[in-house]
């Protein structure tokens, strides 16, 4: 949970931020309000961890290669992720700079050294990576060399990877404000600001880049589309209504970036609930009460959310209705999802990965990825599935055929 507040001196805000992550992370343990109320009725053992059972793999997974990207994460709550582009894998650390790797092969392409506290994971596209730090900074790099080509400043921390395309930088900063940048020079186009909530869930996500428009998920429970001219909003919808006593019942923040599949937008929120959206009007199609804080995984007749408490859901994509639950996976802390071929992804908060049958959800493989927490969603490129662990570990995994 984070109130968004501006940003004071690099280590204020280091230590505001590890506050606030161990906030968020005890409530991926068990539930918000089970943390401030005591224990839940059922007991202590309903607070903890799902125990990881036994089952005969029917997917062969293959580890392609592992390399460090720093450290420094620990319990921040910014979701390092990685990005891929254009064959290479782009991965950055709150102590370790920002590493290019190849996508095969996990070799070395590059290093950007720096002492900045980056955070929330680079952004690739354009020939331009991107990377924010929890100190307001904004650094693109030359996707080829690692050379930097210019740097910009915004006013509150940047845990979320910048959206690069259209001749944009666009960067989520933490009190909910989109500001655009030239992708070439740096300069400022233009910024907009949504009203955040007096509390959230903490950290969001990078916008969805469409040709003209961007998509953002709010804290607010909503999702707004802005024209990439000059930010000015087209269309606003409600994914999850703020209800609630007090603050903490009305936290319905859409922190995953929203997936979007031909026209079709999938957004889900903390609060519960995944919408399916025409993106060009803003129109809801179907309403589920099945979701959660991170990404949507989209198979070609599903899609895959996991909810706050860890359980996993297939709906469908043209009604909503649910199609299985996984359970296994109750107060791991799942990080968001992805789909890698016939199979649902997740990461935990003990590094491992699993893959559940997309067809009736039940485990297929299971590997670990590192002795740390996965914090954001996996990313799926040519077959290829890249994680990024709180420690910094990056590794690649292959679906044998």
């Amino acid at each position: 949970m984070n109130p968004k507040s501006p940003v004071r001196a690099g280590s204020r805000i280091l230590l505001l931020s590890a506050a606030m992550a161990a906030i968020a992370l005890l409530a991926g343990c068990s539930t918000v309000k089970g943390w401030f109320g005591g224990k839940d009725k059922a007991g202590e053992a309903a607070t903890k961890p799902a125990e990881l059972v036994e089952f005969a793999p029917s997917a062969n997974v293959s580890k392609l290669w592992s390399a460090k990207a720093g450290g420094g994460e620990g319990h921040l709550g910014a979701r390092q992720g990685p990005a891929v582009a254009d064959g290479r894998v782009y991965a950055a650390a709150v102590e370790g700079g920002v590493r290019a790797f190849d996508l095969q092969s996990g070799a070395t392409a590059w290093t950007y050294a720096s002492k900045l506290p980056l955070s929330g994971g680079p952004g690739a596209g354009d020939g331009i990576v991107a990377i924010g730090s929890l100190e307001g900074d904004v650094i693109a790099l030359d996707a080829s060399t690692g050379t930097e080509k210019w740097k910009a400043k915004v006013e509150n921390e940047v845990i979320a990877a910048p959206a690069i395309g259209q001749g944009l930088v666009l960067v989520h900063s933490n009190d909910g404000r989109i500001t655009a940048f030239d992708e070439n020079t740096g300069e400022r186009r233009w910024f907009w600001n949504h009203d955040a909530p007096a509390l959230s869930v903490r950290g969001n996500d990078s916008p969805l880049l469409v040709p003209g428009l961007a998509f953002v998920g709010n804290d607010d429970g909503t999702l707004s589309s802005l024209s990439l001219t000059d930010g000015r909003p087209l269309w606003e919808q409600t994914v999850a209504e703020a209800s609630g006593r007090n603050d903490l019942e009305r936290m319905a923040d859409v922190d995953g970036t929203p997936a979007l599949d031909g026209i079709t937008l999938y957004a889900s929120s903390y609060k519960g609930e995944t919408v399916s959206i025409e993106g060009p009007s803003g129109r809801v199609q179907w309403s589920a009460q099945s979701g959660g804080p991170g990404r949507v995984g989209v198979g070609s007749d599903r899609v895959v959310v996991a909810d706050a408490n860890g359980t996993v859901w297939a709906l469908d994509k043209s009604t909503g209705g649910v199609l299985w639950q996984q359970p296994g996976l109750a107060r791991r802390n799942v990080a968001g999802t992805a789909v890698q071929g016939d199979y649902a992804v997740v990461g935990d908060f003990d590094g491992y990965l699993h893959w559940l049958k997309l067809s009736d959800g039940s485990f297929a493989a299971r590997q670990r990825a590192g002795g740390d927490a996965i914090k954001a969603a996996p990313v799926v490129v040519d077959g290829v599935l890249v994680v990024q662990t709180t420690d910094g570990e990056v590794s690649a995994w292959r679906l044998a055929q």
